[in-house]
């Protein structure tokens, strides 16, 4: 047979065996879950759209503040390089994987001056050897090509692939927890700036309290007692605030770091607005694989640990490499293109495995066992995106009654002080009543304080544990605002 005709049996056999991948097939697993929340009032089921951009979502909250951190997060983290870094590592082995499904090609020059030795060893007993003076020039045009007979290639760019799409997934993933934290640690420093108001606003009525019981001591009318009771009190509250002013230091710095500022050189002023948090739409649990990046990073991870179970299933079976060269090689450089200069060889080369202790095998196992931690995470990750979710529910149902009691809690408690109050100026108890109102008052001032905190908080957890952001109401008839199909929906939240 001549040369181009097993060249083409070569190349004939290469197209048929295109498709015929050794290993199994990726198919995404089924993943039982509940077709709906498990829902307390005033919770009602949404429709999120999940193909939305999942972006900002913390502009929902309507703080200035807290959309320029995030923007000064998402420009200047450490941590979203390291993750694009990653992305860009993943897509060059991805891109270097995929050159394997073409031919290599190179070209070879060489010019050298050579002497070869009279007293080599003979090949003909009847010719003696002569020693010569030469010039030696060549240029040469080499290939090489793999016949992708058991699918390795198609498998090793199968699995770089679907890495380089857990690595987008796992940069997605990395924005979202960044936001998040982002967004927790100016929550908790606004509930600090919140508790301190209150403690500020106690220790002026305490301040003011003391000055009284002063002077009424000062008359005669009351003991020294009352006085050293409201000083106590007015020392332990003075403490508290040490305390809170350096648990809002700690949120600072945690801000500056997630920006990419250092500590010594941000400070955030202290703001006491109110944040409200928004209705957060549910959705099914479904939609949960489709907007939460984790999970399709997880996802992703099966699909190229899947992947490698095809590469090392292909060592089983033979290899065969394709090597055509053509050149010129010439002792005169004035006649290396001439045609007696021409040289050219093709050949394939087969390599097959005959014994190797069970290497091979081994490397099947191993990729089937890292094929099943990887559905074994996925199913983890899948179920912990379930808990996170109805934590979230759960928590803003209990926060947004627990509300509602403080602020009803705060106005008696304010009532009961009035009352202690005018009760001891008149005589009729004793000041340790008023102590007590003060320190029930303060109590449940910084209740609710926290509980404002808690709720911005979980509202934030609950985002994250949805997926991001989603498409937007206008707040007043439930209907889709910008960028969305104009059609009715029920918005999750209180009502």
């Amino acid at each position: 047979m001549t040369t181009p005709r097993l060249l083409a049996t070569a190349l004939a056999a290469a197209l048929l065996a295109a498709g015929c991948a050794v290993g199994p097939d990726y198919k995404a697993p089924d993943t039982p879950l509940p077709v709906s929340w498990k829902l307390e009032e005033p919770w009602r089921v949404s429709a999120p759209n999940d193909s939305a951009d999942k972006g900002p979502w913390w502009k929902r909250f309507g703080d200035a503040q807290l959309d320029a951190l995030q923007d000064q997060a998402l420009a200047g983290s450490p941590t979203l390089v390291i993750a694009n870094a990653r992305l860009a590592q993943a897509r060059a082995t991805l891109a270097a994987s995929d050159a394997g499904r073409y031919p290599q090609l190179g070209l070879g020059t060489r010019a050298s001056r050579l002497r070869i030795s009279a007293n080599r060893p003979l090949t003909n007993y009847n010719s003696a050897n002569f020693s010569t003076l030469q010039n030696d020039f060549a240029v040469s045009l080499n290939a090489s090509y793999e016949l992708d007979l058991a699918g390795r290639v198609q498998r090793t760019v199968e699995g770089a692939t679907a890495s380089a799409e857990q690595s987008a997934a796992d940069l997605a993933n990395t924005r979202l927890l960044l936001s998040a934290d982002v967004a927790s640690n100016y929550f908790n420093l606004r509930s600090s700036d919140t508790e301190l108001d209150v403690l500020s606003r106690s220790i002026g009525l305490q301040r003011r309290a003391l000055e009284l019981v002063t002077a009424r001591h000062d008359l005669g009318a009351v003991s020294g007692l009352d006085v050293a009771q409201q000083q106590a009190l007015l020392e332990t509250t003075l403490t508290q605030v040490d305390v809170l002013k350096k648990q809002r230091a700690q949120y600072e710095h945690a801000l500056a770091t997630l920006t990419g500022t250092p500590a010594p050189g941000f400070a955030l002023a202290v703001d006491l607005r109110e944040i409200r948090p928004p209705a957060v739409p549910l959705g099914v649990p479904s939609e949960i694989l489709q907007r939460r990046p984790d999970v399709a990073s997880a996802e992703r991870a099966m699909a190229a640990a899947n992947a490698q179970i095809g590469v090392a299933t292909a060592a089983f079976y033979p290899s065969f490499i394709i090597s055509p060269t053509v050149g010129v090689d010439s002792r005169l450089i004035e006649s290396l293109f001439n045609g007696p200069s021409l040289l050219w060889s093709v050949g394939v080369s087969a390599t097959q495995v005959l014994f190797d202790g069970g290497r091979v095998r081994a490397n099947v196992d191993f990729a089937k066992a890292g094929y099943d931690a990887t559905v074994g995470n996925y199913r983890r990750t899948v179920l912990t995106a379930m808990q996170e979710v109805e934590d979230g529910i759960t928590g803003l149902s209990a926060l947004d009654s627990a509300n509602t009691q403080a602020q009803a809690a705060v106005a008696a408690a304010r009532r009961v002080l009035d009352m202690a109050t005018s009760r001891y100026e008149g005589g009729a108890s004793t000041y340790l009543d008023v102590i007590t109102a003060q320190q029930s008052l303060l109590t449940v001032e910084r209740q609710a304080a926290q509980l404002q905190g808690q709720r911005l908080l979980t509202s934030v957890f609950l985002v994250k544990a949805l997926g991001g952001d989603w498409c937007g109401t206008d707040g007043k008839d439930g209907t889709t605002g910008a960028g969305c199909a104009n059609t009715p929906r029920q918005v999750a939240g209180t009502r």
